[in-house]
């Protein structure tokens, strides 16, 4: 499996990310510093989507029950749903920002760029085909690359075992999905609307933190119509 830099949770890295690749200056990442009400009162609104980076380590018994309740009974996915596997290893800053644009290409028109290139070249293909394009796509490549070596961190190497993940929430068609490339599929939250959409997503990335309630490491951005 090839494998990039880690990405830094920073909406500055972020946002230099997606403008450079084609993101009007319009919409850009913010931090989310809580789950209370008054705390989500501060992000911009509308907000697109949530990304969380959690500690991967404590995650595993609820990954594979939740595995074994959607094979023994199945869930609703909208076909129209983005979302793409994740065959590089810490490709998964950059994934959960590509679902968090792929799903929301109705508010979000994109510029003459890269990621519109991928965003159109990837249609119509599975999720499996669209990760193996990832691995091909310089411009992604290259960019994901300059971005992992800004932030307030220095980046670890290449080939260093990250245990810190990122996935995506974002709303399809009135239900709140999950986009994580290392799963068997998206995961369907229930319902939800434009309204509600960050107080239910915030509060799927609480049930994370509830899991490993003793982590500092745990940290939200959201991604929204820039202030």
């Amino acid at each position: 499996m090839p494998r990039w830099l880690p990405l830094e949770s920073n909406p500055d890295v972020m946002n230099e990310f997606i403008h450079k690749a084609g993101v009007p200056e319009s919409t850009s990442f913010y931090d989310i510093y809580g789950t209370d009400p008054e705390l989500l009162g501060m992000v911009p609104q509308p907000c697109y989507a949530v990304l969380l980076l959690f500690p991967s380590s404590k995650q595993g018994e609820h990954k594979a029950a939740e595995a074994a309740r959607i094979e023994k009974d199945g869930q609703v996915v909208d076909p129209s749903a983005f979302y793409l596997k994740q065959t590089i290893g810490n490709a998964c800053g950059t994934i959960g920002i590509l679902h968090a644009i792929g799903n929301n290409l109705d508010s979000i028109e994109l510029n003459d760029g890269f990621l519109k290139s991928f965003m159109e070249d990837t249609k119509g293909m599975t999720p499996e085909e669209r990760g193996a394009h990832l691995e091909k796509d310089e411009g992604i490549t290259t960019a994901h690359g300059e971005s992992a070596q800004q932030g307030q961190t220095s980046a670890p190497s290449e080939n260093e075992r990250v245990d810190l993940h990122f996935i995506c929430f974002a709303e399809v068609n009135g239900s709140l999905y999950e986009f994580d490339g290392c799963k068997i599929a998206p995961i369907n939250h229930g319902s939800t609307t434009k309204e509600d959409f960050l107080a239910k997503a915030t509060g799927v990335c609480k049930q994370f933190m509830e899991r490993d309630p003793t982590s500092m490491e745990f940290t939200m951005v959201a991604l929204c119509k820039s202030a």
